[in-house]
């Protein structure tokens, strides 16, 4: 997200307790509930886009098989106001994300970003980028910072949680190789930023082979046009690797 990211370690967990705090602590978290207005906002600019695209009725998906997984990208507290990489639309598609973890949170994967410790640590251009970012590094926003939204975090267990110190999951293959130990063929992947992490989550699932379907209103970017190129870029140029529909469609198909 927001062009950030390198930090700590990595790893599925079935809580998210990398910062030493109790899940109960992590739960107490103060989260800034969404304004209804925002959510219909939202919900306009998916049928506008939509629309645009000649897609008026709910699209049919194929039934999605229960081993599907859920990869739910870095809804955590330190994209939400006021912090300084905070992304306003991401406290806005959480009932959406929501309903997608309710319907199988045992088939859930949380990922987290996780940044540097110290400013300037890190490999290559990252070093740079946490001299720039100093304050949002471990050390000066706290351990906190971290934790997913309180209410995504009470679904933990069963749900899980891999922690990343980059925008991809895949990159050191253990992801790929639970998935793959648990007979995974299809991803569903939501949360931000649509052009950052999101679409890194995207192209390695791709990249494997999995069905790869992409919740359009359960993804969010801090740029509009962003947001509604994702879409496009994979509706267009990725249409016979990555299916991109509604969470209404997803949850007609996914039993």
């Amino acid at each position: 997200m927001r062009g950030h990211r390198r930090g700590a370690s990595e790893g599925v967990r079935t809580d998210q307790d990398v910062s030493g705090r109790t899940r109960d602590a992590c739960l107490g978290l103060s989260h800034q509930r969404i304004q209804p207005a925002a959510g219909f906002r939202h919900a306009n600019r998916v049928s506008r886009y939509r629309t645009r695209r000649g897609l008026t009725a709910l699209p049919a998906l194929s039934p999605i098989s229960a081993k599907a997984v859920h990869i739910c990208v870095d809804m955590q507290k330190m994209f939400t106001p006021p912090m300084p990489w905070a992304v306003d639309w991401l406290p806005v598609i959480l009932p959406q994300v929501e309903r997608l973890v309710r319907r199988r949170p045992e088939s859930t994967i949380f990922t987290r970003f996780i940044p540097a410790r110290n400013p300037g640590e890190g490999q290559g251009q990252w070093k740079q980028y946490y001299e720039h970012w100093a304050d949002m590094t471990i050390a000066r926003a706290g351990k906190e910072v971290v934790d997913l939204l309180p209410e995504l975090a009470v679904h933990i267990p069963p749900a899980r949680v891999f922690d990343k110190p980059i925008y991809s999951p895949w990159l050191s293959g253990e992801l790929a190789g639970v998935l793959q130990a648990e007979g995974v063929e299809e991803v569903i992947v939501s949360g931000g930023e649509a052009d950052m992490c999101v679409l890194a989550t995207l192209l390695g699932s791709i990249d494997l082979g999995y069905r790869t379907i992409l919740a359009e209103d359960a993804i969010c970017s801090a740029s509009d046009e962003a947001y509604e190129n994702i879409l496009k870029l994979f509706t267009k140029r990725y249409s016979h690797h990555v299916e991109v529909v509604p969470v209404e469609a997803i949850l007609e198909s996914w039993h």
